[in-house]
């Protein structure tokens, strides 16, 4: 041990607002999350770049109060120009920072654009712009639902680090062994880059099962039943969840985990409270 302590990295998600008051309520949500001086603040990108321009908004808006931010950017569907053209955007914002996702499709559209894998976008990137942005990559700790296998999630997984990635914010998910496990399974593997635990505050159980049925992340049947013994007592849903969640939180924390992504769908209650549980200020 050489006794250096490396800072936690704590940081928030938004998605881009469609409407004027959308935009305002984010813009009051970002300003109470800011409070608790996160690392930076990542704003989603939407199928195939759909949310492009909106993104671009919302990364400076975020940007002209004070405070880091890094847009997602997608690649499928997308070509090398059209990817050029976003970059030099973000560069000339003073951007530099990237959450690179391989990303979906938007619904009725067939081609796939000129790149397959998250991993060609990272080299992309760096391709184009050296060591101008510091990216992040997505991890699946309870394997990416079209991974054949575990062990196929982490070749690709590698193959992102060995791209460029400097860093990698994970899925979220309710079970601690299934991140400290794909931690291990990565070092094993030779992946060195810090892999921060993706989370999500429980504030609606019916939305929370169509989210994870959607990107694969498993509720587990003790979280599952106990919510769906309450019914529709949404007070005790929240309760329930705030106890869930933070005690993940503490868990991860304690385990090693490099710090937090709390993804808080343009809401700062949730999140808040589990920062204050946490101690974390």
């Amino acid at each position: 041990m050489n006794g250096v302590v490396t800072p936690r990295v704590f940081s928030f998600e938004f998605f881009p607002p469609k409407t004027p008051e959308g935009v305002e309520k984010l813009r009051h949500t970002q300003r109470q999350l800011a409070q608790l001086n996160p690392a930076f603040f990542s704003v989603t990108y939407g199928a195939g770049g759909t949310t492009q321009d909106r993104t671009l908004e919302t990364v400076v808006d975020i940007q002209r109060e004070g405070h880091a931010a890094a847009p997602h950017l997608s690649c499928i569907g997308a070509t090398r120009e059209s990817l050029r053209r976003v970059l030099e955007q973000y560069r000339s914002h003073g951007i530099r920072h990237l959450v690179a996702l391989r990303g979906d499709l938007p619904s009725g559209t067939l081609g796939g654009g000129e790149f397959r894998y998250a991993r060609d976008l990272v080299r992309f990137v760096r391709e184009e712009t050296g060591d101008h942005f510091y990216i992040e990559v997505a991890a699946y700790p309870e394997v990416h639902p079209q991974a054949r296998s575990a062990q196929e999630g982490i070749r690709h997984f590698r193959e992102k680090a060995e791209a460029g990635a400097n860093a990698a914010i994970t899925q979220y998910f309710y079970n601690p062994d299934a991140y400290f496990s794909f931690v291990d399974d990565c070092r094993a593997a030779g992946i060195e880059i810090p892999i921060v635990p993706g989370v999500m505050p429980i504030a609606n159980f019916s939305q929370l099962s169509r989210f994870s049925e959607a990107c694969g992340a498993e509720i587990p049947r003790w979280i599952r039943q106990k919510m769906q013994g309450y019914g529709d007592d949404s007070a005790a849903i929240k309760a329930f969840g705030l106890e869930v969640v933070t005690q993940l939180c503490d868990q991860l924390l304690t385990g090693g985990a490099p710090g937090l992504h709390f993804y808080t769908m343009n809401n700062a209650g949730l999140t808040s409270v589990i920062w204050e549980r946490l101690h974390l200020s």
